[in-house]
């Protein structure tokens, strides 16, 4: 799933150099949504560490490459919270509590990743901050913006994903 989430991460939806679209976090999102947090957060990991691999880190000091890859995308499978109300939601035939626990887990996964983003926008992209807004704020802003795009994105998938496929049945 993390080198399905870095062919994704290939296809560029990045819109100037503070805004993008994370396609690449849909599978961590469906795995950690089918396999839990442990294996979910391993797969975030694994993703993270890939970007150094591809190239596709933006490095500017150790501590902030950290903070972005391995830890915020490590944070990603938080949304497997969600697995085990998924899972009991599809077994009871219950679409309603399946659906929400999906929404909940895209939207836990996805706020945990972009808190780190958030973090490292400020304190170390800060001064890199347009229109002359304080760094706190423009972080807030252009990572708020990102997260919620990857999270709608990654949400219509997941959606999609329960209403056609037997991808989330229980093992």
């Amino acid at each position: 799933m993390a080198a399905l989430g870095i062919v994704l991460s290939f296809i560029p939806l990045n819109i100037g150099s503070s805004f993008s679209i994370s396609l690449g976090q849909i599978p961590l999102i469906v795995f950690a949504l089918r396999r839990g947090v442990k294996a979910g957060m391993a797969a975030g990991l694994v993703w993270g560490l890939l970007h150094f691999v591809t190239g596709m880190a933006y490095f500017l000091t150790p501590v902030q490459v950290v903070l972005e890859y391995p830890i915020a995308d490590t944070c990603l499978g938080l949304a497997g919270v969600y697995a085990l109300k998924l899972q009991n939601g599809l077994i009871q035939r219950n679409r309603r509590q399946a659906t929400i626990a999906a929404i909940q887990g895209v939207f836990l996964g996805t706020f945990a990743r972009y808190v780190f983003h958030f973090i490292a926008g400020w304190i170390f992209w800060g001064a890199y901050a347009l229109w002359g807004m304080k760094p706190w704020l423009f972080s807030l802003v252009m990572n708020g913006i990102s997260g919620l795009a990857t999270a709608l994105a990654s949400l219509i998938a997941v959606l999609i994903l329960l209403k056609i496929s037997h991808i989330f049945q229980p093992k």
